[in-house]
């Protein structure tokens, strides 16, 4: 099929087949991820699909307000920190698919 090509024709053509296998590939991750979480056992396969909220606090902020010499009353530092850290964690959803061979029997 790509024999008689020149090598940058290859490249391009393996890379457009390569495109459409991952299209299709997305197509089947996001049937299990509707499927739900857990495993999910194919005749040859198993799926495991997990979901989880991971939380990213962006300290550096958080430092460059409080300054390291700067000193709150005890009683504030709480909530005040409390509000500072919220304020600057993002929460997002993240859906991992891990597909493995099943042991041979």
């Amino acid at each position: 099929m790509l024999s008689n090509l020149h090598p940058a024709d290859k490249l391009l053509a393996l890379k457009a087949k390569i495109a459409e296998f991952e299209a299709l590939a997305e197509i089947e991750r996001q049937t299990l991820i509707a499927m739900g979480e857990g495993y999910h056992d194919g005749d040859l396969s198993r799926a495991n699909v997990t979901v989880s909220h991971p939380a990213r606090i962006n300290w550096k902020v958080i430092a460059e307000t409080l300054k390291p010499s700067f000193r709150f009353p005890r009683d504030k530092w709480s909530d005040q920190m409390k509000e500072m850290v919220d304020g600057n964690t993002k929460v997002s959803e993240t859906i991992t698919v891990k597909v493995n061979a099943k042991p041979a029997a």
